[in-house]
């Protein structure tokens, strides 16, 4: 009993400490580190599943390293896969609600899926963490401008005018 005061207060001591070093950014091992730099020379060559292989074994080498999610999310965005990257940058947000560049990133590929009304809540959320001077903003503005340009391809508009076949 002469030891709870100590002992609550030394918990408390350690539950802050520990709660300030999860949040804190920290940097990918090393063997991570190297398989990232492979995937982001892979993608800038164009070779798209080579970068996703890379980013794959970097998650695998390091599972709690949010930034590699962000990575592949951009692979998947170059192969055209905006549903797969919006997965990525969905699982990036679950781990960092704030992460700017999964916020803007998951609100571009929402535009490009034409899903503009949740594309611009995303441009609000961003808007409302760094301004409307940040390149997270800008880029999704963008992608929301580009988006509301594209002509939109009903199934009527893809039906060739074929003949009928007849039956005998």
């Amino acid at each position: 009993m002469r030891f709870a005061p100590a002992a609550a207060a030394l918990s408390l001591a350690l539950a802050m400490t520990a709660s300030v070093s999860v949040g804190q950014e920290r940097d990918p091992t090393p063997r991570a580190a190297m398989l990232i730099a492979q995937g982001e020379a892979a993608l800038k060559q164009g070779r798209t599943q080579a970068a996703i292989d890379a980013f794959e074994a970097a998650l695998t080498v390091d599972p709690g390293y949010t930034p590699i999610f962000l990575h592949l999310a951009e692979a998947a965005r170059e192969d055209k896969l905006q549903g797969k990257a919006i997965r990525y940058y969905r699982e990036a947000l679950s781990r960092d609600p704030d992460n700017l560049a999964a916020i803007a990133g998951e609100g571009e590929a929402l535009a490009e899926k034409g899903a503009l009304e949740k594309a611009r809540l995303s441009l609000a959320k961003v808007q409302s963490l760094c301004g409307d001077s940040c390149p997270e903003t800008q880029g999704l503005a963008n992608a929301i401008a580009a988006g509301q340009r594209a002509p939109v391809v009903t199934a009527e508009a893809t039906i060739p005018d074929a003949p009928t076949p007849q039956s005998n």
